[in-house]
């Protein structure tokens, strides 16, 4: 299969989704914002993994599997994004939707790897598993998920800090959350307490975030 192009990628990602993780039937052409000419249209078209219906696109079964793939390759840009290089907000986005079409060949594998196979993107949304994935899961390896996404009782350890600044950096060291450390969340409301040994803290939502756990695979 030829490479596609940025857009017909977005577009694949757009309907997937609108249609697969919610409840729309197709995408109106206009809402994509493409016409019905369109050469990156005509791209999935050929392909064959959509299909134009009246005024709505829909998304075939054959084109199904790389538009999975091409939503994870874009979560995943988040997470390098937000979680290691700490590009956040707006920015963030940006240059997730740019370095997203370069995740081609292996390197979205790498990448995934380098992330610990997250389960999910920086806004709670699931990240298609890869076969590195089911692979390091089969292996016992565990997932890193940022403290916001572990349920009371739950436990990890400490994989690693992702502070926004010096100082937030500074406090979480401080209370002894480091890497390594073995991490039992209490309660998520109104604050997340957790324990690391003996002590026991409280932090609120933003700080919470930035705290990323090795949680065991189940």
């Amino acid at each position: 299969m030829d490479r596609l192009s940025p857009k017909a990628e977005e577009i694949l990602e757009s309907l997937w989704i609108a249609t697969v993780e919610g409840d729309e039937v197709g995408c109106l052409l206009s809402e994509l914002g493409i016409s019905a000419d369109a050469q990156e249209l005509n791209e999935l078209i050929e392909q064959a993994f959509v299909e134009v219906r009246g005024e709505r696109l829909h998304l075939r079964k054959e084109g199904r599997p790389e538009a999975q793939m091409t939503v994870r390759r874009h979560r995943l840009a988040e997470r390098l994004m937000m979680d290691i290089l700490d590009i956040q907000g707006d920015e963030g986005n940006e240059q997730a939707c740019a370095f997203e079409h370069l995740l081609h060949q292996g390197v979205d594998t790498k990448i995934c790897t380098l992330l610990n196979h997250p389960t999910t993107c920086p806004h709670g949304k699931p990240i298609p598993p890869g076969t590195c994935c089911e692979e390091a899961r089969q292996k016992g390896a565990p997932g890193i998920v940022p403290l916001t996404e572990l349920k009371s009782g739950e436990s990890g350890e400490i994989a690693y800090l992702a502070a926004s600044d010096e100082k937030k950096m500074q406090k979480l060291m401080s209370m002894g959350v480091l890497p390594g450390s073995e991490l039992n969340l209490v309660q998520t409301f109104p604050s997340y307490i957790f324990k690391v040994g003996h002590s026991q803290f409280a932090v609120d939502d933003t700080l919470a975030r930035e705290i990323h756990i090795r949680r065991p695979v189940k």
